[in-house]
């Protein structure tokens, strides 16, 4: 987690190293541009969804493979939110007056202007990122909690967990794929020269880069932040000062939690689509950008992201049959070269 002091800089230059190696086999110069930032557009979407998972990695020694459960929480709470829930005028006023200003919302996504959108979709990632980090909260205190210190178990109780959550929602969202269209200020593309650049993927690297950002400003400025990086490693220690490093512990598992739901909503914008499994699917991206990063460690994640995003997006293009593994040949090279992770920080 002190990324910017780390006198090694030979990670930094595995993106635009492998950005560079991909142009003379991409051939075309706005073909590499628009494959670019859609890769980097990716990899910062994984990042927020893959940022808290590493936390909670590093710091509860924790293998929350039911992580993917808050992704498709937050994803399903954008249809609801910007797609207008107008059955619910069924219900008592509360819910007439709710199901009004969801559709309100629906129908600001389809106005030319990129206030309304903003209005629509603000609210949304709010909502998302609360409802998820309250499912993380009940996650972690009746599922996670019982099973602390033993992996295996970890593992298989998590899955269960996810696989129930799926389960749930089909009962209130259905099985079926939900549209979830991007606003309207969002669709198209800006052109540089021959280049073609979504609208959307130059919004993602922005909230990413804000992200990641916030993250290492509470990392590395506050209290909070200290005792974070102190319990990584060494818990201990932290706890044998006096801290309750249970409390900080739920504390970050929620907000993991809530950066998923936000990395929901973005992903299934980036689809523009959810399923049930949609949080399930990304689950092995993320897991590949822990263990490239290395456990606990945020700047590690943002490289293994932008790593992955990138990969898959070279590789779909130039050797679709290839696109599935890519992701996997990077994790075992970069393994290769450091067993323990670009920037490891967890000492177990």
């Amino acid at each position: 987690m002190s990324f910017f002091k780390d006198t090694d800089v030979r990670p930094l230059l595995l993106v635009p190293v492998l950005a560079l190696l991909a142009w003379p086999l991409v051939g075309s110069g706005s073909t590499w541009l628009t494959l670019t930032v859609a890769g980097l557009a990716m990899g910062m979407i994984i990042f927020i969804m893959a940022s808290g998972l590493t936390l909670v990695f590093g710091l509860m020694d924790v293998l929350n493979f039911g992580h993917g459960l808050f992704i498709a929480i937050g994803a399903y709470m954008a249809t609801t939110v910007l797609g207008g829930m107008t059955a619910w005028t069924d219900l008592a006023d509360w819910g007439r007056n709710l199901a009004a200003v969801l559709a309100a919302m629906g129908d600001w996504t389809s106005a030319h202007s990129w206030w309304l959108n903003l209005a629509a979709v603000l609210p949304a990632m709010g909502i998302a990122m609360a409802v998820a980090a309250a499912v993380g909260l009940a996650f972690e205190r009746f599922i996670v909690r019982p099973v602390y210190g033993q992996h295996l178990k970890q593992i298989l109780i998590t899955m269960g967990g996810m696989i129930i959550g799926e389960e749930l929602i089909k009962v209130v969202w259905g099985p079926l794929q939900i549209a979830l269209p991007l606003p309207e200020a969002l669709r198209g593309s800006i052109f540089w020269g021959e280049a073609a650049i979504e609208k959307y993927r130059l919004l993602a690297v922005v909230v990413g880069l804000a992200i990641f950002a916030a993250q290492m400003g509470v990392l590395s400025r506050t209290k909070v932040g200290l005792l974070i990086r102190a319990g990584v490693q060494d818990r201990e220690m932290v706890e044998a000062l006096g801290y309750r490093i249970r409390r900080l512990f739920v504390g970050v598992f929620v907000a993991g939690s809530a950066l998923a739901g936000l990395g929901g909503v973005m992903w299934g914008l980036y689809q523009q689509n959810v399923t049930p499994q949609i949080g399930a699917q990304v689950n092995v991206l993320i897991f590949i950008v822990i263990i490239i990063g290395g456990l606990g460690s945020t700047g590690g994640a943002l490289i293994g992201a932008l790593l992955v995003g990138l990969m898959a997006n070279y590789t779909g293009f130039l050797f679709p049959k290839l696109a599935l593994f890519s992701n996997i040949a990077l994790m075992a090279a970069v393994l290769l070269w450091r067993p323990q992770g670009v920037y490891p920080v967890a000492k177990r």
